[in-house]
């Protein structure tokens, strides 16, 4: 396993559209183990494939609940709002206000290109949208309400 390098939003990575996967071969497999090590290192709930310059649709969360790995995603529903605060890897030191849906139902494809569909809640649901947005060139700061400043503990 790596660490793989995360780009910020200035990347031109980060604003394009991600392609489809379509071999889930040791590649696949070795790319998603570098990809959960760094987001270990990074301290976060979600990566997706164009923070770390791979205009694919691959993203991982590690949440409460599990560690997901999400490729060829679709948000197939949302249900409800929910303005919450949110940062991104790729985005230092930026957080907002933004409104998320409450409740997403999401269907991907596992390591091995098996399909399965998982119903997110709350922060689950804001991480799963945070993410599949990443995949169709979009980061966070697009959709902010309100920037804050986070107050020093």
């Amino acid at each position: 396993m790596a660490l793989r390098k995360i780009l910020t939003d200035k990347d031109e990575s980060l604003h394009k559209v991600c392609k489809p996967v379509d071999k889930f071969d040791e590649k696949l497999a070795v790319l998603l183990d570098d990809m959960h090590e760094t987001l270990d290192k990074a301290q976060g709930l979600g990566l997706a494939a164009p923070q770390i310059g791979l205009c694919r649709r691959i993203f991982i969360m590690h949440l409460e609940e599990g560690s997901f790995e999400c490729i060829n995603p679709e948000v197939t529903q949302k249900e409800g709002k929910q303005r919450v605060q949110e940062g991104c890897l790729s985005c230092p030191n930026v957080w907002g206000y933004v409104t998320r849906p409450m409740k997403c139902h999401l269907k991907a494809q596992d390591r091995n290109g098996n399909w399965f569909e998982r119903d997110f809640e709350g922060l689950g649901a804001q991480c799963a949208c945070h993410e599949n947005d990443h995949l169709d060139g979009h980061v966070f700061t697009e959709i902010v309400e309100e920037f804050f400043v986070p107050e020093e503990e």
